[in-house]
Parts: C-alpha cells; structure tokens; sequence
C-alpha cells in the first residue's frame, strides 16, 4: 500500500492520539478555525478553515495541529481559491499546514483559568519547517480548553514565492487567527 504525505500525517496524528490516551491526560481539537487575512494595496484576501485538527498532552504540554489547506473557504472568489492552492500553496503537494511543539510556561493544564502562553515549535507550510514562538491564550475549564491566538507568517519564511506582476494584490506578511475548543479525552 503506498501512502501519501497526506495518508502518513493522519496515521502520526492518529498514533500520537492514541499514545496520549495511553499514557496521559490529553484534549482533542472539536472544533476550531483558521482565519488569514492578506492585505495588500489592491486587493483583500480572507479565507478560512473548520478542518482543524489536533491534540494537546496536558501533562507534558506537548501539541500538535495541522489544517488541511485545501478547506479554506471564503475567497473573493473561485479564481482565488485554485491561485491559493495551485500556485502558491501547491496544496496537492504539501496538503497540510502543521504546528508541533509545546507551551514554554509551566502552567497547570488541569486548573482552571486563563492563561497567556507562548508556544514553540515547528510550524510547517509549504513543506518548509520554520521554528516559531507564538503567544497564545488559554481559557482551561473542567470540560476542555480554548485557545486564541492572532499572529503574523512572512510568506517567504514558506519559500511561497508572489510573481511581481500580482505583488500590489498579495501581502507578504499575512494575518493568521487561530479559535479552537479542545474537550478533555
């Protein structure tokens, strides 16, 4: 059986899953969005995801998401939408975004409260990996977790290349939003 790169990401996601049920305590993404935001001189472009899926191990403070980036909706319109994918993004080859790393404060996942954290880890698009320390913050109940968080991605850290002819329509620095609910496992 040959397995995409799409295939091998859902079976680690599955397997990490799985070993956090196992051994700790842990929450799974129900659901979530991605937001990005290019605001460029001519044109703003705004799309999002709901496909949002991950785990956090609330002992060890160790995560992982990713985000199919072919479920991005909301373009200006369908020309947009096969320009995201096909030519900048490449969705069929690199398919997924991720972000894998852990909370860099020694918070108590377990109590109750809100929460400002930093997060590092490698956050891939585009097939390139680039290690970043992102705020977010944390609403923890007795039920799950809710994570907000709102930063800047510089298309070029992602070897996403904007063809000079269409540079007043695609901002180099993008605005990602991140809303997710994550319930206890």
């Amino acid at each position: 059986m040959k397995w995409s790169v799409h295939g091998w990401i859902g079976f680690f996601i599955l397997l990490f899953m799985g070993m956090a049920d196992a051994q700790q305590p842990a929450c799974k993404v129900t659901s979530g969005s991605i937001r990005f935001v290019s605001e460029a001189p001519l044109e703003l472009i705004q799309a999002r995801s709901d496909k949002v899926r991950g785990v956090l191990d609330l002992t060890n403070r160790t995560f992982l998401f990713t985000v199919p980036l072919n479920t991005f909706q909301g373009f200006n319109n369908a020309l947009q939408q096969d320009h995201f994918n096909e030519n900048y993004l490449e969705s069929e080859e690199f398919p997924e975004a991720t972000f894998k790393g852990r909370i860099i404060e020694s918070v108590d996942l377990n109590r109750p409260g809100r929460y400002d954290i930093r997060s590092k880890g490698q956050l891939t698009i585009h097939g390139v990996k680039s290690e970043r320390i992102i705020r977010c913050q944390l609403e923890v109940s007795n039920t799950g977790i809710r994570v907000t968080s709102a930063f800047s991605l510089i298309l070029s850290d992602h070897n996403i290349q904007i063809p000079r002819i269409v540079h007043q329509k695609i901002a180099e620095e993008v605005q990602v939003q991140v809303d997710l609910l994550m319930t206890r496992r």
